[in-house]
């Protein structure tokens, strides 16, 4: 039986989400990130992340592991036109963020929401 307890501290203004076993299991840290558009924390598995690569392009990394400067956004895609708006990734990445990317990113967002809603029971 799995128990999610949220650690209230602030250590540097990050707060921790511990999962633990029942019984003497190891506790495992889930990572958390910052939502560059919201300032909100969230755990890493609910972001989106942004990467500018070596070569100066901006993609959506889907898996997390693509190499370059990241940045992560919620899954809401209300928050792309905030960050057109406001021009947070040409600030958090420092390039040039074409407005088709905001047009690629808005439907990906779109796509992932949809995607959780759906599977929300099978988790």
């Amino acid at each position: 039986m799995l128990l999610i307890v949220l650690n209230q501290r602030l250590d540097y203004s990050i707060k921790k989400v511990v999962v633990t076993m029942k019984k003497g299991m190891k506790q495992r840290k889930i990572p958390m990130r910052r939502c560059v558009v919201s300032q909100e924390m969230f755990p890493k598995k609910e972001l989106v992340r942004i990467v500018r690569t070596p070569e100066q392009e901006i993609k959506i990394d889907s898996t997390g592991k693509m190499n370059g400067r990241g940045a992560y956004i919620a899954i809401e895609p209300k928050l792309v036109e905030k960050a057109r708006k406001h021009s947070v990734f040409e600030q958090h990445l420092k390039v040039k963020v074409p407005q088709e990317f905001y047009d690629e990113l808005y439907a990906y967002l779109d796509h992932q929401k949809a995607r959780l809603e759906l599977f929300k029971d099978e988790q």
